[in-house]
């Protein structure tokens, strides 16, 4: 096992800071990498972050979190985190722990999001707490 956390990112959270602040805030996907870096170095931790709007490449990359030894992957799948069995089977599958992670919280929005794939395999959740959501995550990646 390596010292480093994957941190994957789902569709739409490139667009981050403008995409609906007033649910998912104003700080952007590089604000947060910036703040992640910054606690991973206080933990001993390096993080690979990440961002993709493609399913498979999500899978893709849990793969690699697998194959290269990840200590853990934090996964904010966002909408695929509703819909991707294929999200649930990777994660059931790489035998590395998964915490999911989401700026708001699916649990108070549409009833179409209270369904989580992602929650059924993953080690633990974090959710709505905006971008700090993300180093809390990250603690609880270093307490594994």
């Amino acid at each position: 096992m390596t010292d480093t956390v994957f941190v994957l990112n789902g569709p739409n959270l490139n667009l981050l800071g403008t995409r609906e602040p007033e649910i998912y805030g104003s700080d952007t996907l590089a604000d947060i990498e910036a703040m992640l870096g910054g606690k991973a170095r206080e933990f001993g931790l390096e993080i690979d972050f990440r961002q993709t709007n493609h399913e498979g490449v999500l899978v893709d990359w849990l793969h690699e979190a697998r194959s290269t030894g990840a200590k853990a992957v934090l996964l904010n799948a966002a909408a695929y985190t509703h819909t991707s069995v294929a999200l649930l089977d990777a994660i059931k599958a790489i035998g590395v722990p998964v915490i999911e992670v989401h700026l708001s919280d699916p649990a108070t929005r549409e009833g179409f999001r209270h369904l989580s794939y992602v929650g059924m395999a993953a080690v633990d959740e974090v959710k709505g707490l905006g971008a700090r959501g993300y180093a809390v995550a990250l603690e609880k990646a270093a307490a594994l």
